[in-house]
């Protein structure tokens, strides 16, 4: 069964995932400078969103991606101890569009545009405390539940 819908919830720091038997409900993090829709705040955007592309299908769940494409790298403790400050996009990536002209979208608040994603994060990461550049991060294993159910076009809540 797909989801219908997702919710963001920043206060909670939860992905809510909803299909027609109710809701299911897993810990992310959002942005750790909080809430805001300009390019190059590193907040996470508000409002809502729909699902304009899904990314990754078929890769390895450690696989790192960067610029929506697979590096050949698989993430573990070692290559981290390689690239300490690297920020990591493992698995999946479910790019995300606004759909609020002026609050998420167009000019230079446009989450597109602003590369916004909901994508898998090593396990090392801290998850349920905001923590990322903006995007919504998942953790491997929950991020490959959530592609693998969320299609093209469906709703994004951000809130």
């Amino acid at each position: 069964m797909t989801w219908t819908r997702l919710e963001i919830d920043l206060n909670t720091q939860q992905l809510l995932a909803f299909d027609a038997n109710g809701c299911t409900a897993f810990p992310c993090s959002t942005a750790a400078r909080g809430a805001g829709e300009r390019e190059g705040s590193q907040q996470t955007p508000r409002g809502m969103h729909r699902v304009r592309a899904r990314i990754g299908a078929g890769l390895e769940t450690h696989a790192v991606l960067v610029g929506r494409r697979p590096t050949g790298e698989y993430w573990s403790p070692a290559l981290a101890e390689q690239w300490p400050d690297r920020d990591w996009i493992l698995g999946r990536i479910l790019w995300l569009c606004g759909e609020e002209p002026g609050l998420n979208r167009g000019g230079d608040r446009d989450s597109q545009r602003r590369f916004i994603y909901i994508h898998g994060t090593p396990p090392t990461e801290p998850i349920g405390i905001a923590a990322s550049h903006g995007c919504i991060r998942l953790y491997p294993d929950v991020m490959m539940t959530v592609f693998d159910r969320t299609p093209i076009g469906c709703p994004v809540w951000i809130r």
